[in-house]
């Protein structure tokens, strides 16, 4: 008689949901971690112990500057992941009282836009801090909004 699979991180499963609402997006697997990507390029992680740091948390790419803004802002919540961190990515914890699920899906949605396809980015209501892209892709923004600014 084969053990059962064990049960999966409900924490992960309500990110995955999330993540995987967006257009396109996919989910990889890596023992206790997952990736979610859209195409090729991954948009956000969920890291269990991540090589030992015993934080359960999340990842996503922010804007230049905000990982170290959201970090010096609430340092018990938010932290610079290894490796991917300097690369302009930040972590949330999930390990640390109550999970604003609100907070996840807007920090997953932005990561997602500046990672995404235009096409696919364009398709997504990514809220405040980012620039609504423009139905003309030679057109300009029609609203800009703080930070809002799209990396290639």
């Amino acid at each position: 008689m084969s053990k059962p699979a064990p049960k999966e991180d409900q924490r992960l499963v309500r990110f995955t949901k999330i993540c995987l609402a967006l257009p396109e997006a996919t989910r990889q697997i890596m023992g206790q971690h997952a990736g979610f990507l859209v195409g090729k390029k991954t948009f956000a992680y969920f890291l269990d112990d991540h090589h030992g740091d015993g934080i359960v948390g999340i990842t996503c790419k922010v804007l230049p500057g905000d990982n170290i803004a959201l970090i010096a802002a609430n340092p018990a919540k938010f932290y610079m992941p290894a490796y991917v961190g300097p690369r302009g990515w930040v972590g949330l914890r999930l390990d640390v009282g109550i999970i604003d699920w609100e907070e996840v899906a807007e920090l997953v949605t932005h990561s997602y836009v500046l990672v995404a396809p235009k096409r696919l980015a364009h398709a997504v209501d990514a809220g405040p801090g980012v620039a609504t892209l423009p139905e003309n892709p030679a057109a300009k923004p029609t609203t800009r909004r703080s930070t809002g600014h799209r990396p290639n």
